[in-house]
């Protein structure tokens, strides 16, 4: 017999939650201290005046059962707007009732009745379990890039060059 899960977009009050799987998250990769998201992030970003994410929950009982973060992303080589999944949990207890893959069909419904026309996601260096779980759902890894990142002090000077260049009089790239 199937477990009978049902969905619903978070709300505010749910931030707490959210902050207690993202860092439950984190400690099943052995990388709490990466974790620097607040609840007050949260709030602010799902649920202030500009909206940067989405988290749909999955539910059984009433009691959360997991959750998946997502917000839009756009391909330029397929001319079609996409969901980015930055993170999909489930609670231990509910790792045996096909909460995940249930909860990642859903998104990938609504993404679809949405207009979105892919999903995209990456998978933590040494979460052998994640990546198969993606694999076994059809998603593929894609070998034809590496991602790179821009964060904290080098983003800041980074961007704080351009205003410095522009107040020089320089215009050219």
């Amino acid at each position: 017999m199937s477990t009978v899960v049902s969905f619903r977009v978070a709300e505010r009050g749910d931030s707490q939650e959210i902050m207690r799987a993202l860092r439950l998250l984190a400690e099943s990769l052995g990388v709490p201290e990466h974790l620097k998201c607040t609840k007050e992030d949260i709030e602010t970003a799902g649920f202030g005046p500009r909206r940067e994410l989405t988290v749909m929950l999955a539910e059984i009982d009433d009691t959360i059962a997991g959750m998946s973060l997502y917000f839009p992303i756009f391909s330029t080589w397929m001319g079609k707007a996409g969901l980015y999944i930055q993170d999909l949990f489930v609670h231990e207890e509910f790792r045996d009732d096909r909460v995940g893959e249930k909860l990642l069909r859903h998104v990938g419904q609504t993404a679809y009745h949405d207009g979105y026309r892919y999903l995209r996601l990456t998978v933590d260096n040494g979460n052998e379990a994640g990546a198969r779980f993606y694999l076994r759902h059809g998603f593929e890894a894609l070998n034809n890039e590496t991602s790179y990142g821009l964060y904290g002090t080098a983003f800041e000077e980074f961007a704080a060059a351009e205003t410095k260049r522009r107040s020089c009089g320089q215009t050219n790239p």
